[in-house]
């Protein structure tokens, strides 16, 4: 069975695919084409954000796919500036007229703190309205599972406090260097679905002889040596690729990483992502 069609069970009865799609730095008008690729070789789960300023194409690319919508799980993420209800409640209405869609699969708050202030600043309470924002927006139907992205268990704790829906996912920076074990083991305690964005290192690892050396002994490449440690891991992988080609060997990762690699993986830690590191999601700050 192709990974393409494995799913995850969420709290609450969804299902989510195990990979998807990430299409951060997508141009928008690249987007659409990228997508339609992407639904064309098999993938079915779409992963955006407003911040990445591609709903639009994103939502194209669903649309004309020829792929019933039921068929599809589209993400989507509330800018991390977005912190009070009414301006939430607008983002998923935006989201939604943008994207051309009646409902989205997933709609996460995209960080605990706007991104200047990123690990910084206590935004709890407004946290928590833009959780009720989505909330009432999951009752409707109109998202259908909801969750954050960037939470560490501190945010997740001072959510679930008051929350009446708990976060089906969340979305973290996981891969091969960079496995948050502790944080990753809160959520699963939690019954939160952890999403890996990133799960090349943004690009950064494929330079790293040992992940080199590693991949060359499972005949495989790094790409998808990193991308099956996430699944192993047990979370959702969402490698980003506008190359269809790319997007064709991201998903050939039929093969198991041994308990002794997983764990070496696992201690690697290899956080060094060169001129992305001026990205607050790589940086912390």
């Amino acid at each position: 069975m192709s990974i393409l069609t494995e799913t995850y069970p969420l709290t609450g009865g969804a299902r989510i695919p195990r990979l998807g799609l990430g299409t951060w730095f997508i141009d928008d008008d690249k987007a659409a084409d990228a997508v339609r690729s992407a639904i064309g070789i098999g993938y079915r789960h779409i992963d955006t954000a407003q911040a990445y300023g591609n709903e639009r194409g994103v939502g194209e690319g669903v649309r004309t796919a020829g792929i019933p919508r039921e068929e599809l799980f589209v993400s989507t993420k509330i800018a991390a500036e977005v912190k009070d209800y009414e301006s939430a409640v607008a983002a998923i209405q935006e989201s939604l007229e943008t994207m051309g869609l009646d409902h989205i699969d997933l709609m996460l708050i995209h960080a605990p703190q706007p991104w200047a202030e990123f690990r910084t600043g206590d935004y709890a309470e407004e946290n928590r309205e833009v959780w009720r924002a989505l909330e009432e927006a999951h009752r409707a139907g109109t998202v259908r599972t909801i969750g954050v992205s960037n939470f560490l268990r501190s945010d997740l704790e001072d959510l679930l406090e008051h929350a009446e829906v708990v976060p089906h996912v969340n979305q973290l920076l996981v891969h091969a260097g960079n496995t948050p074990r502790e944080l990753l083991e809160f959520c699963a305690a939690k019954g939160i679905r952890v999403q890996a964005y990133s799960p090349i290192a943004h690009g950064a690892i494929l330079d790293n002889a040992r992940v080199q050396a590693m991949a060359e002994r499972y005949g495989v490449s790094v790409p998808q040596l990193c991308i099956r440690y996430t699944l192993q891991l047990g979370t959702v992988s969402l490698p980003k690729t506008a190359n269809p080609e790319h997007m064709r060997t991201n998903v050939d990762v039929d093969f198991e990483i041994s308990a002794e690699d997983m764990a070496a993986l696992e201690e690697l830690d290899a956080r060094d992502y060169g001129e992305h590191a001026a990205f607050p999601v790589y940086s912390g700050k």
